[in-house]
């Protein structure tokens, strides 16, 4: 009996230190419902393994709570207005000792807070995020951090810019009120007393404000901008950059994270003079995150597309190339995978929802299917 004991010790896997550390499946499941199925299918089939579980936001949807978590911040919230000016109530988070505000842009004026094909994005804007800034100044931040990734809006922060006091005026000293209207821009009028509040914007992509590679080409589309409408809106913002050159020497508009959100990235920088910075290093810095790859004996990422933008500075690109500096191996989970040739260069493995179920059944049950995908995975790994 000893001997059959030794045997079967003997053919156990030896216990591994695996770190999960993935992004939001965008518009079905949050980073730490990700977190959750992954670790229970996985656990399912290897229970000697010790997971470490590590929700992460790079600046999208998600940010405020990830990192307002690990920086045990307190939840405050603020009634303003979405991108439709519909009234939200909208959270942020608060450290009283550093005085440090956190701010989410997708909780505002986000896309998924929108009822789908409602909103032309020529309806919506940024106004919104001004009250919610407000709200952290008057608490009495010193510094603000403001991830904004998933809004809905493509209008270069003109919106924030008015709540924040700014005037936007054509030929005939018109004041225009829609971001749609910037073909006519003559001047501009700062506010006469401009908010003092450091803000740093967390990005998630490094686009510039126009061009191929700018927000109104890469994102308008998936925002509900279609391709006739997509030369007349860059046309609007980049009449708003030149005239913000041309009059008061602001020029953000080629700065990388510039097109974030729709140009709120440059909106930001150009009417609030904010700082930008990856979202992806804020997230590790607060989480540790060079420290816990190296500790661990096999890392865990995904998101819902693993794709091209992955690999543009994205957080799940950015796990993986910590991975490889540290030569630790890296598994991504995704709902598809478009470029499955990148994906390979930069994973030992990368799995599929429907390699275990049809799409109609992995977008009906997300949370279901990938925790038999993670149980499948590490069966095979």
């Amino acid at each position: 009996m000893r001997d059959a004991n030794k045997i079967l010790r003997a053919s156990r896997p030896a216990p591994r230190r695996v770190l999960v550390v993935p992004d939001k499946f965008k518009g079905t499941l949050a980073a730490a419902d990700v977190c959750a199925a992954i670790a229970k299918g996985w656990q399912a089939r290897r229970p000697q393994d010790r997971l470490e579980l590590l929700p992460m936001s790079d600046g999208g949807d998600g940010f405020g709570a990830v990192v307002g978590g690990l920086l045990h911040a307190r939840v405050r919230s603020v009634r303003t207005l979405d991108a439709a000016h519909r009234s939200v109530t909208a959270r942020w988070w608060w450290r009283a000792d550093t005085r440090l505000a956190l701010l989410e842009a997708a909780r505002v004026i986000g896309l998924a807070l929108l009822p789908p094909g409602t909103f032309h994005p020529f309806a919506l804007d940024t106004f919104g995020l001004g009250r919610v800034l407000d709200a952290a100044a008057r608490a009495g931040a010193e510094r603000c951090v403001i991830g904004v990734g998933g809004s809905a809006t493509n209008d270069a922060g003109f919106g924030l810019a008015r709540a924040l006091g700014w005037q936007f005026h054509d030929r005939a000293g018109h004041e225009l009120e829609q971001w749609w209207q910037l073909g006519r821009l003559q001047g501009v009028t700062p506010p006469r007393h401009p908010g003092t509040l450091p803000l740093t914007v967390a990005v998630d992509v490094a686009n510039p404000l126009l061009g191929p590679h700018g927000c109104t080409r890469v994102y308008g589309p998936q925002k509900g901008i279609r391709p006739p409408e997509t030369v007349f809106a860059e046309q609007c913002l980049r009449r708003l950059a030149a005239v913000l050159e041309r009059q008061l020497k602001i020029a953000p508009a080629a700065v990388p994270g510039a097109g974030a959100a729709g140009g709120l990235g440059f909106g930001l920088m150009a009417f609030a003079g904010a700082k930008a910075a990856s979202g992806f290093e804020i997230f590790a810095e607060a989480a540790r995150l060079e420290a816990r790859v190296r500790e661990a004996d096999l890392v865990i990422t995904g998101e819902g597309a693993v794709d091209r933008q992955t690999f543009m500075g994205k957080g799940v690109g950015r796990v993986a190339a910590l991975c490889r500096r540290w030569q630790v191996p890296c598994l991504a989970l995704a709902g598809t995978v478009p470029a499955p040739e990148a994906a390979a260069q930069w994973f030992a493995r990368v799995a599929v929802l429907t390699e275990v179920a049809s799409l109609a059944q992995a977008k009906s049950r997300p949370q279901y299917y990938l925790q038999q995908l993670s149980a499948s995975m590490a069966e095979t790994f």
